[in-house]
């Protein structure tokens, strides 16, 4: 159930060409996920809300140039350090062939905000969906364990991120008051 948020001005690119971009940022999604973007039931449940910025600004000053903010969310545990960095390439290669322009003249006006929603606050339908339950949907009954696999997976990871910066933070405060002087 991935849901995306783009935002881009409405002269950005020809209707044709945001049709096209709008359905392949859907895919992306889709299979960053790891799922099929063929299969029934994935499409039917990822939305797209296309917002349309008023205006855009740089430091304060209006501009004129067309930038990107893609913002796509998905359940805890869905992403992984590496589907994270592909799906900001795809994303940005996608803009880039929507605009039919090279990846480098493009890929600074692009942004890509891949965001996790804690499990037990996705909801929809008037229900709480817990991402063992949304795996089971997009992949099979069979598959809910592997749903419950992943999320465990993605808070081990946190943990480990979590405990670091705390031995990190330790370590730089023990040092930081063993180099202060102390009075005689």
């Amino acid at each position: 159930m991935p849901m995306i948020d783009a935002l881009w001005p409405e002269d950005a690119l020809t209707p044709e060409a945001q049709a096209r971009l709008v359905k392949e940022l859907t895919d992306i999604l889709i299979r960053a996920e790891g799922y099929d973007p063929a299969s029934q039931i994935a499409p039917r449940v990822t939305v797209f809300h296309l917002h349309r910025p008023a205006a855009i600004y740089v430091g304060g000053e209006r501009t004129n140039t067309i930038r990107y903010r893609i913002i796509p969310s998905v359940p805890e545990g869905q992403y992984t350090d590496e589907s994270r960095r592909w799906l900001v390439r795809q994303v940005t290669e996608a803009v880039a062939r929507a605009e039919n322009r090279p990846f480098d003249d493009v890929a600074p006006r692009v942004w890509v905000f891949p965001t996790e929603i804690p499990d037990g606050a996705w909801g929809t339908g008037g229900a709480i969906w817990m991402l063992p339950d949304i795996h089971a949907l997009l992949a099979g009954e069979s598959e809910r364990d592997a749903g419950v696999a992943r999320l465990a997976r993605r808070r081990l990871e946190k943990a480990r991120i979590t405990l670091e910066a705390a031995l990190d933070a330790a370590s730089a405060g023990i040092a930081s008051k063993s180099s202060v002087e102390r009075p005689a």
